[in-house]
Formats: structure tokens, sequence, C-alpha cells
């Protein structure tokens, strides 16, 4: 029997499709083989002083790239193709927002200001330094046919530390200060990194003049302020809807599902609106920690706390295991296979603009924050500033994904300078996180004893969520009495507690409007009414 050409066409199709499929589904295999590989050896690493996932991911990322290059005979080194479309839509919005739901409040908003400093005025401070030695110094490499767009792009995309790798290199227990800092910055720093490189591919950068400087000023504080409402707005909408439902009268599982879609929904919202999203979701999880954590069911309550950990820890661990296969495509590679001396000279100039740029705005800034700092407990010391400045020099995902979106088209491409600028930021991206990621937890050990690893730690509260029984914003006083009892910090005199916290303070008359207006209306701990089966139904011990 002789088939028609539109039936054999069809045939061929269907055999194809069903070929792909059949591909897709054994790479999703193999990645998820490699997932609980990292899981299970970074367990067993967990002890290790020097290793943490990231770079256990990473490691075994780059083991699996040599492998499929190996068995491909050359031809190809990852399971996936990278999208920056897959970092910034599905990976990064549960790690950032988690990291919000997490954070120590108390601690992050009395640190405010300098998170504020080092994380947009410094994230500016080290885009300018890098663009400009990158325009100084990469023009004359003549690595490629650039502009002054995509110089002022490679300054924005190196700007971007690797908030990631921070929060599995520093402990929010062991050096709550330092974590607060350092994390705060690098969330800032990426919101700011994004907006910067957003900014510079839609501004006419050729005939720049004042009227299109302030514009580009305006436009970048509009974000800043817009996408932080936007996160807050959503926050205490998911509040209120579940405070005045009571949803856990009939289905715990409504309360959880409410409260993943709303936080990604601002997300989304905000990217639609071309706005941070970033920013967006990371004060959504935090006001979501405040108000909505507290008006749900005692189970909801450790089902979203571990969720939530549980997606941003996935999340992690596959950006780091795709770099590292990644880091290996030979097609890139193959394009700065003539010039290998161009490619490690491009390398070694972008990292040591990181290294500059990063040591131009902590250190000065350190000093400006120290000046306005009255108690000497709140005062970020010489080597703190030095872990600050180690701390931040990696980078990640996020200068990752910003080279692909301005380099490369469908994590591929064809030109020669572009190629050179792909296979640089891999090379660092590897160098900083590998090297440097090694070299912090030792470096705190040296430069900090376990004393001032618990420096400020009267300031923290407990972390949020993680804590499920503990007072969420605790006065001075009160807060030294449970920790007190805890045996793990002495109680203060009085003198020295109204020395170090003031009582009129923003975050006194903060806490007085927060009782009175915020939440009666939007709920949180104490302030819902009480009614048999709601969620604030007493389950927990009073406090």
């Amino acid at each position: 029997m002789v088939l028609g050409p539109a039936v054999t066409t069809a045939l061929m199709k269907m055999g194809s499709t069903a070929t792909s499929d059949y591909a897709s589904v054994v790479s999703i295999n193999l990645f998820v083989t490699l997932l609980c590989a990292c899981i299970v050896i970074g367990h067993l690493l967990e002890e290790n002083r020097w290793m943490n996932e990231s770079i256990t991911a990473l490691i075994i990322g780059l083991c699996t790239g040599m492998v499929i290059l190996l068995t491909t005979k050359g031809k190809s080194s990852h399971i996936l193709v990278f999208s920056e479309d897959l970092f910034f839509i599905y990976l990064l919005p549960p790690i950032i927002f988690n990291a919000g739901f997490q954070v120590k409040k108390k601690q992050f908003f009395r640190n405010f200001m300098t998170i504020m400093l080092f994380g947009a005025i410094g994230t500016l401070i080290s885009f300018v330094i890098i663009s400009l030695g990158a325009i100084g110094i990469l023009k004359k490499m003549e690595i490629g046919d650039f502009e002054l767009g995509d110089f002022l792009a490679i300054g924005a995309i190196f700007s971007a530390t690797d908030s990631v790798c921070t929060l599995q290199v520093l402990n929010q227990d062991e050096t709550p200060f330092l974590y607060s800092l350092v994390f705060g910055e690098g969330v800032v720093n990426d919101a700011t990194s994004v907006v910067l490189f957003n900014a510079i591919q839609s501004f006419d950068l050729v005939h720049m003049d004042t009227t299109i400087a302030l514009h580009f000023v305006g436009n970048f504080m509009y974000l800043f302020l817009t996408s932080t409402l936007l996160g807050a707005l959503a926050g205490l909408l998911s509040a209120y809807i579940i405070k005045t439902l009571y949803f856990g009268r009939h289905s715990t599982d409504r309360e959880v599902a409410l409260m993943m879609l709303m936080a990604y929904l601002s997300y989304m919202l905000a990217e639609l609106l071309d706005l941070s999203g970033i920013l967006t979701v990371f004060f959504c999880g935090i006001v979501m920690s405040h108000y909505t954590w507290h008006n749900v069911t005692e189970s909801s309550r450790i089902t979203t706390k571990h969720a939530f950990a549980t997606l941003s820890f996935i999340a992690e661990i596959f950006i780091f295991l795709y770099v590292g296969m990644d880091a290996l495509d030979i097609e890139k590679w193959r394009f700065v296979s003539n010039s290998p001396g161009k490619s490690i000279g491009v390398s070694s100039v972008l990292l040591g603009l990181v290294l500059l740029g990063r040591a131009a705005f902590v250190f000065p800034l350190s000093f400006l924050s120290n000046l306005t700092k009255k108690s000497p407990g709140e005062r970020i010391f010489f080597k703190q500033q030095v872990v600050i400045w180690w701390a931040g020099l990696m980078r990640g995902a996020v200068s990752m994904a910003l080279a692909y979106n301005k380099f490369a088209r469908s994590g591929h491409t064809q030109l020669r300078g572009n190629a050179i600028m792909i296979t640089s930021t891999i090379t660092v991206v590897l160098f900083s996180t590998v090297v440097f990621g090694l070299l912090t937890k030792p470096l705190i050990r040296v430069l900090l004893p376990s004393g001032m690893n618990r420096q400020n730690s009267l300031s923290s509260d407990p972390s949020t969520p993680k804590s499920l029984f503990a007072p969420l914003l605790l006065g001075g006083g009160e807060q030294a009495a449970v920790e007190g009892e805890a045996g793990t910090l002495p109680r203060p005199t009085s003198i020295r507690m109204l020395l170090s916290t003031p009582t009129h303070t923003v975050h006194h008359y903060w806490r007085k409007f927060d009782d009175a207006v915020m939440r009666p209306m939007f709920g949180g701990r104490g302030f819902a009414p009480f009614v048999p089966g709601s969620p604030t139904e007493r389950s927990v011990h009073p406090w």
C-alpha cells in the first residue's frame, strides 16, 4: 500500500515529535537524578568547613558536562538548553521570596539604611567602575565590535552579586548582623543590576544629555518604589483575604495554595508592569511572614514554612547544577579556541574590576554608615568590612542570565566577541563561586571569633517562620528576658538597654501604628479575633 504525500509527512512529523518527547523525558530523568545526587552528597558534606551546596552542585555539573562531552564526542555538554526565561520566571522567584519570608525582620530593618546604601548606591559605584574599566581596557583588547551600550551592560552584568551562594555561605544564626547586611544588600543589588541592565537596553545612550540622564534616574527611583509597594500590597491583600474568609475552617490546603499563588502573582505582575520582580517578591515575603503567616492554622504554618524552604532549596541546586554543565558548552569555547590567551586576559580583567568595584564602595560607605551610628555595637568594624567585601565577590546565576540575554539568542551565539563575553562570564562565575565561596567560611573563623559572630544578636528577632512559637517583634527588654531565660545571652542593665535602643525611634512609632491600625485590619500575632475553628484558635502557647 502506497501512502499519499500528506499522510507520509504527517507520520514523519509524528515520529519526530515522539522522538523529541522521548529525548525530553530522558533529559528530565537525568536532571532529576543529578538533583538527588547533589542533595545526598551535600548531606554527606554537611559538616565540611570548606564545601557548601552551591559548590557541590557546580562540581557535579562540571563532571556531568565532561561525561556528556565524551559520550557525544564533543557535540554537547548539557542536558537542557539555558533559558533566561526559565531562570527569571521559575527559579529565581521561590529563592527570593523564601529569603524575605525567613529573614529576621528586626535585624533587617534596623540596618535598612545601610543595606540600601550598599545595595543601591554601592551597586551604582561598582557599575560605574566596571563600566569605565571595560571601556578603557576591553576596548583596547579588540574583542569585538562593541558600542557604549555593550560596555555599560557589562558593568551591570558584573555588578550583580550572587545572593543565592551568599545565603549558603553565611549563617543567619551564627552571624546575624553580617548576614542581614550581606544578604539584604545582595537582594537590593540584584534588583538594582537588573533595573540598570533593562534601562540601558531601553535608553538611547548615543545621544545622552542632561534630560535623558535625569529621566534615567527618575525611572530608576520609580521602579524601586513601585516594586516595593506592589510587593507590600500583595502581601497585605493575602493577609486580609485569609483573615476575613477563614479558609482553615474547611481546608488548610486552600490557605497554603493561596499564599503560594499570591506570592508568585506579585512577581509576575511586577514583570508584566516592567517593574523589579525581585524587589516585589522579596517584600511580599516579608509582609506575608509578618501578617499572613499568623492568620493561618498551625498546620498551615508548618506546611508553608517547609514548602517555601524546599522550593527555594531545589531551585538553588538546579541553578548551580546547570551553570556547571553549561560551563563546558563546546560551541561557545570553539569561538575562543584560536585565542585562549585573549579569553583568559578578558576574564582576568573582569575579575580584577569586580574586586576593585566592590572595594570602592564597601569601605567608604561603611565609614559613612559608622558616622551615623551612636552605639559602638551597631558599627561595622574593619574585619567585618573585609568579610562583607569578600562575601559579595561571588558572581552567579543573575550575571549568567543577563550575559545570555545580552550576548546570546536562545543560549547560542555565532559572533566571536559575544562568545568571548559568554565564556568570560562563565569563567568569572566559576572562579568566584568556587574560590571565594570555599574561603568565606574559613575567613569568617579567622577574622571573627565566636564572640564577634554573635555581635548585635540582641537586636535580631527570632527567625519568624523558623521559630513557630517565638514572639515576632518583641521590645528590647522583653527579648533580652526571653533570651536570658534560654541561657543564650545575659540580660543587659536598663541603662545600657536604654542607650542601645532609644524609646522614641522609627521602630517604636512603627510598632504603635502596627498595633493600632495594621494588625487589627490585616491580622498577625495576637490581634485577630478568637473564633472557634478560625485560624487564631488557641492552638499555640500564650505569650
